[in-house]
């Protein structure tokens, strides 16, 4: 590839690259590369296209529009991705943060109007997206992340300095709530939920980028529900709610799994596209 030194010129010239290996996004994808190693946005190319980018930075963007090429999502190649207006930094061990997640924030609130929760656990927090997000929507409210990978929490604490709600939120490893002493009023959870006899079928960027560890759900996708709901007494106060992400076609199975373990299903909730998206149950009454 030979990349224009012009602002505007490399941008048409990234864009059209893109488009050709079929990327969809071709034109936020070429924006957003131009401005991690220049600085420059988009107003900038619209005025003031004959800006000279230097070589340096030439060659990190062709690197960084070949791994685009090569399927690896551009939230992966910045380094960050932004979840509830909010920019957070991910890395290998950290799922993408997916638009569909936000809505377990959404609910959140919706469940908790008039009567803010004071603690809340995000089990396998992962970038610590779920929970910081809360967190700035709750300010009076303290959390607690809890993840297998220690790479991940190194992450989220960064986030949550990143983010300002440090002096709230505190992380720790281990698995699921087994490590923890004390009861929430929220816990919310977006873990593992894939079959593993799908996984292969998923699109390479999810396969070959997103850690297995927070895909996988063992042979029915059922395994950390399972998990969660065996011991979330020891963890969940009287009257609190648990708000879990599910696949969609996992609802009557949550819903029996969270029935046996002794908690009321609230709600599902659904999103845009119709599908079941979230589990909403409660331990009792307050």
């Amino acid at each position: 590839m030979k990349f224009p030194d012009q602002l505007s010129d490399l941008y048409k010239y990234m864009q059209a690259e893109l488009v050709r290996a079929g990327i969809q996004t071709a034109s936020q994808d070429a924006r957003m590369i131009i401005q991690k190693h220049t600085g420059y946005e988009w107003a900038d190319i619209i005025a003031s296209p004959d800006i000279k980018i230097k070589k340096e930075a030439l060659i990190e963007i062709e690197k960084d529009i070949l791994r685009r090429i090569n399927g690896e999502p551009v939230s992966r190649i910045l380094g960050e991705r932004e979840f509830w207006g909010l920019k957070f930094k991910i890395n290998e061990e950290t799922l993408d943060p997916r638009p569909d997640t936000e809505m377990l924030v959404e609910i959140a609130l919706r469940s908790c109007v008039g009567k803010q929760p004071q603690t809340i656990l995000d089990l396998g927090t992962g970038s610590g997206c779920i929970l910081i997000a809360l967190l700035k929507e709750f300010p009076d409210a303290i959390g607690v992340g809890i993840d297998k990978s220690l790479s991940a929490l190194k992450i989220a604490r960064y986030n949550a300095k990143y983010n300002e709600v440090e002096e709230r939120s505190s992380f720790f490893c281990g698995f699921w709530g087994q490590a923890l002493n004390k009861k929430f009023d929220l816990i919310v959870s977006n873990p593992p939920y894939i079959s593993n006899q799908i996984i292969p079928t998923l699109p390479k960027e999810v396969q070959n980028y997103d850690p297995i560890l927070a895909l996988e759900g063992g042979n029915d996708g059922l395994k950390a529900y399972r998990d969660i709901l065996k011991e979330i007494n020891a963890y969940i106060k009287q009257g609190g709610i648990a708000l879990f992400e599910i696949g969609y076609d996992q609802q009557k199975d949550v819903m029996r799994l969270a029935e046996e373990s002794g908690f009321s299903v609230r709600d599902v909730h659904h999103d845009f596209a119709g599908q079941a998206r979230v589990v909403d149950i409660s331990c009792g009454d307050k």
